[in-house]
């Protein structure tokens, strides 16, 4: 005997069709409690933790002489970046970082005159070794580009944090990540501290600018543009 009853109005094609909406409506809800727990587990922007935690009252001198000579980046310094991932159509943000940081800054005066900042790329970390895995074999060729540097190219003004113990500032210069070298500006604040001097800042990076791969598996992937951000303690050579 012929089943005369629509499509439709069939039990288990009603039981499939729920099911189907059921486990659409389990996977947004998981992907939206993973990208709100991911988000708020993300490291803090070096300039909204660190400005506060360096500055030192009575720190000003008003001369040049306080803030002039050579500066080595040493323990406590950090740098990494800082990228959305779109996971389901959902922003998540990872944060990559690493205190393999090292270099030196001229001041001559009351002029950021040189400097040169250097980060090993093998030793980047996130909360997920899969992602540092493509990110240091894939994404970026470390073992033949293993360190990103930034070269500063014109002197910068320095008289506030000699007047006052803190500047803001911009230092252009020269990025080199992945064997390729693009110029930019560094964006940041500098303070002095008991122990010498704090820098904190971040650069705007277009990741293929630099030839690295961002990774689109489909229902993930990671934006063209994000942040190098860096930490840096300073004292004197």
């Amino acid at each position: 005997m012929t089943n005369s009853r629509p499509f439709f109005a069939r039990p288990l094609v009603w039981i499939i069709a729920i099911a189907a909406v059921l486990a659409t409506v389990a996977a947004i809800v998981a992907t939206r409690m993973y990208v709100s727990s991911q988000n708020a587990a993300a490291p803090e922007e070096f300039l909204s933790e660190d400005v506060a935690e360096a500055t030192t009252p009575g720190q000003s001198s008003g001369s040049a002489d306080a803030i002039a000579g050579q500066w080595s980046i040493g323990e406590g310094s950090e740098a990494g970046y800082r990228v959305d991932e779109v996971l389901n159509g959902e922003d998540v943000t990872v944060v990559g970082r690493t205190d393999d940081v090292t270099g030196e800054v001229t001041i001559d005066g009351s002029e950021l005159t040189a400097g040169t900042v250097t980060v090993d790329l093998r030793t980047v970390t996130t909360d997920s070794s899969r992602r540092d895995g493509y990110f240091t074999s894939r994404a970026i060729d470390t073992s033949a580009n293993p360190e990103a540097t930034f070269t500063v190219a014109e002197a910068v003004d320095l008289t506030a944090l000699a007047d006052s113990g803190t500047a803001e500032i911009e230092i252009p210069g020269t990025l080199d990540i992945n064997g390729q070298s693009r110029e930019t500006t560094a964006q940041g604040t500098v303070t002095r501290t008991d122990a010498g001097l704090r820098v904190v800042g971040a650069i705007d990076v277009t990741w293929q600018d630099h030839g690295v791969t961002a990774p689109d598996l489909g229902f993930v992937s990671v934006e063209d543009a994000g942040v190098v951000e860096f930490a840096l303690d300073l004292s004197r050579v």
